[in-house]
């Protein structure tokens, strides 16, 4: 149980780290958060744990994958937030990452990539 707090406290203390600096910096900020910090945290984590190797490769894989239909939103939340504020941008941008998520699952399906 310790462990889990630590990692708890750690994963939680790079979210605000990357929310404190982009109060500072925009751009910095966006660096931070750009970096793929969580994806690095949760590798170091399943490694840490024992988990196998396979089980490690695909995390990072299928992160890959996944990424690739939210960019999309960082593109259309700062139109939506001037237009409807920030409650509604921050909804219509996850509902249009849900849908390019869907779209973008099914054209990459007949290449063997099965995200669904």
């Amino acid at each position: 149980m310790p462990w889990i707090i630590t990692k708890y406290l750690i994963t939680a203390a790079l979210v605000v780290a990357v929310s404190e600096l982009a109060k500072r910096s925009d751009r910095l900020g966006a660096l931070l958060a750009s970096l793929p910090l969580v994806t690095l945290l949760a590798l170091t984590w399943l490694y840490v744990d024992k988990q196998p190797t396979e089980k490690i490769a695909n995390h990072a894989w299928y992160t890959f994958w996944y990424v690739v239909p939210t960019l999309p939103m960082f593109l259309a939340f700062p139109r939506l937030l001037a237009r409807f504020g920030f409650w509604p941008a921050l909804g219509f941008s996850a509902l249009l990452t849900i849908a390019c998520f869907g779209a973008f699952a099914l054209a990459v399906r007949p290449f063997g990539i099965k995200l669904l």
